[in-house]
C-alpha cells in the first residue's frame, strides 16, 4: 500500500510538473483556483473509485452544498436559490475549468443573509413568546422549503428561536420550584420575569454563536467546506483537511488530548459522542454515552451556554476543549430523547488509556479471560512496541498465566485502525494463512497473510461486536469466522466499512509552492475483502449469534451514509478452515436458544424501539402545557427500563497477576479504572452469554494442552 501511495505521489508531481505548477508559473496565484486544480486532479487519478465530473454529478453537488451552508433553511430565500439554479447543471464544467464562479455566488449571497439574520433573530428576541399558543416546530428540515419573503423567513426564526428558549423557560421554572422547597419564604419570579431571562439567555447563547463562530469565519474557511463537499461526492470516507484541520489532526495523532476525552463526529446538523476514552473525563463521570448528542457548551466563567447545533465540529471542538482543571457544562440530548446538562473538569487525556485491558473471571470452576480492545492502535515510529497486536499477544500471556481455558474478544464500538496490527493479531488464533484482501483500481489484488507459524491461543475463542465495531474490527471478525476460528456475537451486522483511506499531503504534490498551506486531503484508495471473497463494505459482518443491542434500530451504519461504495465480490483466497471445534455449529444452535429466551435482552430489545421512535419524532409543540406534558411522558415512559442497569450475572471478574501487580505499586487510579470496568462486566449480558459459549465448547473440546508460543 506504501508502493501504490508513492507511485501516485510521484505520478502527480510529474503532472503538476508538466503543467507548470511552478514559482515562476504561479509567483501571485489564485490559491482557490489552484486547490480545485489540485483536489479535481488527486481525486481523478487517486480514489479508487472516481466518478465523472458530468450534470448528474453536478446536481448532487449542487443540492448537498446548499444544504450543508443553510441545513435549517434560515439564511437563503426561495429567490436566492432560484438564482443558485442557474449553475446547478454546469458546476461540472466550471470544476474542469477550475472556475469558482458557483462558490463566489452562493458565499457572497450568503454573507449578505447572515448580515440580514443577526437584524432578524434581536428582532425576534426582543419580544416575548407566547406559550399558550398551540404550534408545531418541526426539526426535519427536509420538510421545509425556503422562505418566499422576510415575513415568512422571521416567522421561521420565530418558531425556531422559540423552541430553543423552551428549554431555557423549562429550566427557570424548575429551579423556581426547587428554590421555593428549599424556602418556603422564597418569592418566586413572576411568569413575566420567567419568559424574559429565558428569552435573554437565548439572545446572548445566539450572540456568542454569530461573534465567535459565524464573525469569525475567514473566506478560506467557507472555501474549505465547498471543497469537503466536493470530496464527500466520491464516498463518506474521502474529505478536505484545511491547513487548520490538518493541524488539529496531527494533534490528535500526536498521542495526547487535552479536554474531555471523547471523539466528536458531525451528523447531519449535531455533534455526537463516537467513542469515550477510557479514564478521561468523560468517561470518569459516568454521566455521557456514545450516540449522546451536544446541543449546548457553557464555560465555567460565562452566564450562558453557546448552541453549537449546526456548527462545523473543528470550531465547536474549540467550546468543549480546554486547559486542564477547568469546568465545562454540557447540555445534552440523550438517544431516549431526555436533555441533561452534564459538568466535565478537563483534563490531560492520554491515548494510552485507548490500549488494550484484560480481566480474568472463574464460572463454573473454569477461568475465563476477556480482553477488550477500543481501537486498532499503533505507532509506524515504533511499530515494535506500540501496536495493538503486541499488547493483546502480552494480555493472552499473562491471562494463560492465571489458568484462562477460554478467551472473549471484546471489539464491540471499536471503530478500527491500523490494517498491519489486525493481520498481525489474526495470527496469534492461526498456524498461518490470508487474512484479508486488498485491491486498488485495476490493480491485481493483494493478500495479507500470516506468516508465523506460531499460535498464542488455540483454545475456545468468542468475539464480541456490535453495529459500531468497523473496519479493522471487521477484518478480524470476518477473518476468524471464515476460519471457523470463533464464534462472533453481537448485532445484525457489524458497520460496514470495507475501504482503506491514505492521507495526502497537498503540498507536496506541488514543486516551490508560494500559494501557501493547501492543508491534506483523506484519499479512499483500496477495498479490502474478506478470504472467502465477499466484501464487508455496507454488508458488514453477520453475526454468528445475533442479539438486540442499543443500536439494533438506529442508522449507524455505512449504508446509511452518502455516497457510500457499492458491495461486490473477488475471488476467495486459498485457505483452510480450522477444524479443532467439532461442535462450533452446535454450540452456535445452544446459544440462539438461550438467547431468545433471556429477558434482559427483551428489555433491551423493547428499549432499543423506544429509542428509535423518540428519535422518528421530529414535531413538537410550542405551548408550553404541551411540551412539558410530553417531556413528562416520556420520563415516565423511559422509568419502564431502569431494571437493565440492575441486571447482574453475579460472576467476579479481577485483575490478572501481573496487573495486580502493577496495581499494588500504582499511585495513579488505575484501581479506580478497573474496578468500574470489572463492575461493568458484571452487569454485561453479552459478556456473560459469551462465557457461557466458551464453557459449551471447553466441555465439548478437552484441549491437549495449553497453546504454545513455540515456532512449530
Amino acid at each position: 500500500m506504501k508502493r501504490n501511495y508513492k507511485v501516485l505521489s510521484l505520478m502527480l508531481l510529474l503532472a503538476f510538473a508538466s503543467c507548470s505548477f511552478t514559482s515562476k508559473k504561479f509567483s501571485n496565484p489564485d490559491k482557490d483556483k489552484l486547490l480545485i486544480q489540485i483536489i479535481t486532479f488527486v481525486l481523478d487519478q487517486g480514489h479508487f473509485d472516481p466518478i465523472a465530473l458530468d450534470d448528474e454529478f453536478s446536481a448532487e453537488l449542487f443540492a448537498d452544498y446548499i444544504e450543508i451552508v443553510d441545513p435549517v433553511k434560515r439564511y437563503f430565500y426561495q429567490s436566492d436559490y432560484e438564482d443558485f439554479e442557474a449553475f446547478k447543471l454546469n458546476i461540472d464544467d466550471q470544476l474542469k475549468a477550475t472556475d469558482i464562479t458557483f462558490f463566489n455566488v452562493v458565499n457572497e449571497r450568503m454573507l449578505k443573509r447572515i448580515e440580514e439574520a443577526k437584524e432578524i433573530y434581536k428582532e425576534v428576541l426582543s419580544e416575548p413568546f407566547d406559550y399558550t399558543i398551540d404550534e408545531d416546530f418541526d426539526t426535519n428540515y427536509e420538510n421545509s422549503t425556503f422562505a418566499k419573503n422576510k415575513r415568512e423567513l422571521k416567522d421561521r426564526w420565530r418558531k425556531q428561536l422559540k423552541f430553543s428558549t423552551l428549554s431555557n423557560y423549562d429550566d427557570i421554572l424548575e429551579e423556581e420550584k426547587r428554590a421555593k422547597v428549599a424556602d418556603p419564604d422564597y418569592v418566586l419570579k413572576s411568569d413575566e420575569q420567567i419568559e424574559k431571562e429565558a428569552r435573554e439567555a437565548t439572545l446572548k447563547s445566539i450572540n456568542i454563536y454569530f461573534e465567535d463562530y459565524i464573525d469569525d469565519q475567514q473566506r478560506e474557511d467557507w472555501f474549505a467546506i465547498y471543497v469537503n463537499t466536493i470530496v464527500e461526492e466520491y464516498d463518506p470516507h474521502t474529505y478536505y483537511l484545511a491547513p487548520k484541520g490538518k493541524e488539529d489532526f496531527d494533534q490528535r495523532m500526536s498521542g495526547k488530548l487535552e479536554g474531555i476525552g471523547a471523539r466528536l463526529q458531525k451528523r447531519m446538523d449535531y455533534i455526537k459522542i463516537v467513542e469515550l476514552i477510557s479514564g478521561g473525563p468523560a468517561w470518569r463521570s459516568n454521566k455521557l454515552e456514545v450516540e449522546d448528542v451536544i446541543l449546548k457548551v457553557k464555560q465555567e466563567d460565562e452566564d450562558v451556554a453557546v448552541d453549537i447545533v449546526g456548527m462545523r465540529i473543528n470550531d465547536a471542538i474549540k467550546y468543549i476543549k480546554g486547559p486542564k482543571g477547568t469546568k465545562v457544562t454540557l447540555t445534552i440530548k440523550k438517544v431516549d430523547g431526555s436533555v441533561k446538562d452534564v459538568e466535565i473538569v478537563r483534563d490531560v487525556v492520554e491515548l494510552v488509556e485507548t490500549y488494550a485491558k484484560a480481566s480474568i473471571v472463574e464460572k463454573d470452576n473454569m477461568k475465563f479471560g476477556i480482553i477488550n480492545l477500543p481501537a486498532f492502535y499503533v505507532d509506524f515510529q515504533d511499530y515494535k512496541n506500540i501496536n495493538a497486536a503486541k499488547d493483546v499477544k502480552e494480555e493472552i500471556e499473562r491471562l494463560k498465566a492465571d489458568g484462562m481455558q477460554g478467551l472473549v474478544l471484546d471489539l464491540r464500538n471499536n471503530g478500527g485502525g491500523s490494517l498491519p496490527a489486525v493481520v498481525d493479531m489474526a495470527g496469534l488464533f492461526i498456524k498461518d494463512g490470508p487474512i484479508v484482501q486488498v485491491r486498488s483500481t485495476d490493480q491485481p489484488k493483494e493478500v495479507l497473510r500470516d506468516r508465523d507459524k506460531s499460535i498464542s491461543w488455540d483454545g475456545p475463542l468468542v468475539i464480541l461486536v456490535n453495529e459500531i465495531s468497523a473496519s479493522a474490527s471487521e477484518i478480524m471478525a470476518a477473518a476468524m469466522q471464515d476460519y471457523k476460528r470463533a464464534i462472533i456475537i453481537g448485532g445484525k451486522q457489524t458497520y460496514g466499512k470495507g475501504t482503506v483511506q491514505n492521507v495526502i499531503d497537498l503540498n507536496n504534490m506541488l514543486r516551490n509552492n508560494t500559494s501557501g498551506d493547501l492543508g491534506a486531503l483523506a484519499l479512499t484508495r483500496q477495498k479490502y475483502y474478506r478470504i472467502n471473497g465477499g466484501s464487508v463494505q455496507l454488508e458488514g459482518v453477520k453475526s454468528d449469534v445475533n442479539v438486540p443491542g442499543r443500536f439494533s434500530f438506529i442508522d449507524v451504519g455505512e449504508k446509511d451514509k452518502d455516497n457510500p461504495l457499492p458491495y461486490d465480490e473477488i475471488d476467495a483466497a486459498d485457505y483452510t478452515p480450522w477444524d479443532h471445534y467439532f461442535d462450533y455449529d452446535a454450540t452456535i444452535a445452544n446459544s440462539k436458544k438461550r438467547m431468545s429466551t433471556n429477558g434482559q435482552l427483551k428489555l433491551i430489545e423493547e428499549n432499543a424501539k423506544w429509542v428509535k421512535s423518540k428519535i422518528d419524532e421530529t414535531v413538537f409543540s410550542l405551548n408550553y402545557k404541551t411540551y412539558k406534558a410530553q417531556l413528562e411522558a416520556n420520563e415516565a415512559e423511559s422509568k419502564k427500563f431502569d431494571a437493565m442497569s440492575d441486571y447482574d450475572s453475579n460472576l467476579t471478574f479481577q485483575s490478572h497477576g501481573f496487573e495486580k501487580a502493577l496495581i499494588a505499586q500504582d499511585t495513579t487510579d488505575l484501581k479506580e479504572k478497573r474496578d468500574r470496568w470489572h463492575a461493568s462486566l458484571k452487569k454485561d449480558v453479552y459478556v456473560e452469554e459469551a462465557l457461557n459459549v466458551l464453557e459449551d465448547l471447553k466441555s465439548a473440546y478437552p484441549m491437549k494442552k495449553v497453546a504454545s508460543t513455540v515456532q512449530n
